[in-house]
């Protein structure tokens, strides 16, 4: 049985590291034990039920398990650690979900997306959020065509398979709702006509934590349809060395040439159907029921977890079940997503911010009070 891995923990912004029980496949979302550590594949015991399957959407599962956990080795050749963002992003995907990233400059958030674009062999773009950009820089426009007399549409940046909406907070909120639509519908409207977006989409917006002069914070409506918000921590001693000596021998942060597709579309695709066949006992279900109700309770919130990240919590679940080598879900699978998935849906009340208090901790509390399932 694979222990709980959580991300974050109390008052701090990194990452928590899990205890890893036997058969447990590597780093997680929050720095535990997840898919892909060292010395580590798909997992050898054939989970309960597996056998039931049909033997070729078996196969599909565990090749599509296996491409989406060598991403980590394949990122780690430009990016050193943050095994367990990776993970996180690998969820997401998996969710068709987007990702807030939030970490101080210069923690190779730019650089994670891109390498992570070019290993799953998926479109990336990115745009730079600022005060003067305007909708139709995101999502595109109608633009006059002098030779046909006609107006045409030039798609924006946001047609892509992976957007990176870089300081998404440092754009007014007429731009940041512009992504609304594209992140919900997963498309855009421009004068009534409706433009499906590429399949995958995924939206990751970075914000800067430590700086909020002439930002515009995102509304709790918007920041509700992130599926996940990964703090993207400062590396260890020993990794930052380990960058460092990398530098010192030439490498190129621009030059993603060493980086091999390892996955794809048909893989995404194979894990996103693999994750829908995952079993929910109802007893668990009643579980992520009852943590989102305790967050609508807590003193310390002013908002609690909306129905919505009731769903999310339940989705993102099951996908690092999958992702563990599982076909049900356990307590332990919710306990290690809760604090990604929840900590941007819930508001603090003043007071309690004032007392030193956190979304994080709040969670924790909560985690620890509400019984889970045996």
């Amino acid at each position: 049985m694979n222990h709980p891995v959580e991300l974050g923990k109390g008052d701090g912004p990194g990452p928590e590291s899990g205890a890893a029980g036997q058969g447990s496949p590597g780093q997680g979302p929050g720095g535990g034990q997840g898919p892909g550590g060292a010395g580590q594949g798909v997992p050898v015991d054939t989970p309960p039920g597996a056998e039931r399957l049909p033997e070729e959407l078996r196969r599909e599962s565990e090749t599509a398990r296996a491409a989406l956990t060598a991403l980590r080795k394949e990122v780690a050749k430009t990016v050193v650690g943050q095994d367990s963002v990776v993970t996180g992003l690998v969820i997401a995907l998996l969710c068709r979900g987007h990702v807030l990233l939030e970490g101080v400059p210069g923690t190779a958030k730019t650089l994670l997306i891109k390498t992570l674009s070019r290993a799953l062999d998926l479109d990336f773009k990115r745009v730079q959020f600022t005060p003067d950009l305007m909708p139709g820089d995101v999502t595109g426009s109608l633009v006059y065509d002098n030779r046909t007399a006609e107006f045409e549409f030039r798609e924006g940046p946001v047609f892509t398979n992976l957007l990176l909406a870089d300081e998404i907070n440092r754009t007014p909120p007429k731009t940041q709702a512009s992504l609304l639509e594209a992140m919900e519908e997963r498309q855009v409207s421009v004068e009534g006509t409706a433009r499906p977006l590429p399949d995958p989409f995924v939206v990751c917006a970075t914000q800067n934590p430590i700086e909020y002069e002439g930002t515009y914070p995102l509304p709790e409506a918007q920041l509700d349809r992130f599926l996940v918000k990964l703090t993207v921590p400062v590396p260890t001693r020993d990794e930052e060395i380990a960058m460092l000596q990398r530098h010192a021998s030439g490498f190129d942060p621009r030059d993603l040439s060493a980086v091999q597709p390892v996955a794809g579309a048909a893989e995404l695709a194979a894990g996103r159907a693999a994750v829908r066949a995952v079993l929910l006992d109802p007893i668990v279900a009643a579980y992520v029921v009852d943590l989102c109700r305790a967050t609508r309770q807590s003193p310390s919130l002013q908002l609690g977890v909306s129905p919505r990240g009731a769903t999310a919590l339940l989705a993102t679940a099951r996908a690092w079940a999958w992702l563990s080598g599982r076909d049900y879900v356990m307590p332990d699978d919710v306990k290690a997503l809760a604090r990604p998935t929840l900590r941007h849906r819930v508001q603090l009340r003043p007071e309690a911010e004032l007392e030193g208090a956190t979304a994080d901790g709040v969670l924790e509390g909560i985690l620890a009070h509400v019984p889970a399932p045996r």
